[in-house]
């Protein structure tokens, strides 16, 4: 699993976790984190993304792999192309993204976790301390995070 920690931001560096082992496209591992991180706020409008040689290099990925994911979301106006400058999130990107569609980017995946759950007879109360469990291991993964007291 690999980190990409922007140094050189003043504020609160954006962090992207790309694992070549999930069986998910790396390009999409990107584009999926990047939407996310837009509608949650964290990349707001004008935030330059690192360049796709250096996040390449970074992940020793093909910079094809880095430039495509980069080029949908331009095509869905979350990103803006600055000539001779790092790509950017577009003005307004937030806002035409807001409230809900924050909770309906994760429906895909709260669909398979329940299947996964009920399949493995699991209770609710099972499930969510199963995720309780997860959202405190990856807050401690979290830049500028110490972890929580026990």
């Amino acid at each position: 699993m690999y980190y990409c920690i922007d140094t050189h931001s003043h504020t609160a560096p954006p962090v992207f976790i790309l694992n070549p082992h999930s069986g998910i496209p790396i390009y999409r591992q990107l584009l999926d984190q990047v939407r996310r991180m837009v509608l949650s706020g964290q990349l707001r409008p004008g935030t330059a993304l690192p360049s796709v040689r250096e996040l390449a290099a970074l992940h020793a990925v093909n910079p094809m792999t880095i430039s495509k994911a980069y080029g949908l979301l331009e095509a869905e106006g979350l990103l803006e192309r600055n000539r001779g400058k790092a790509m950017t999130v577009a003005s307004g990107a937030r806002s035409r993204s807001q409230g809900a569609m924050r909770v309906q980017e994760l429906d895909p995946h709260l669909d398979h976790l329940v299947l996964a759950a009920r399949q493995l007879q699991l209770t609710q109360s099972e499930l969510i301390k199963a995720l309780r469990r997860k959202w405190e291991e990856t807050d401690e993964l979290r830049p500028g995070r110490s972890p929580q007291p026990e």
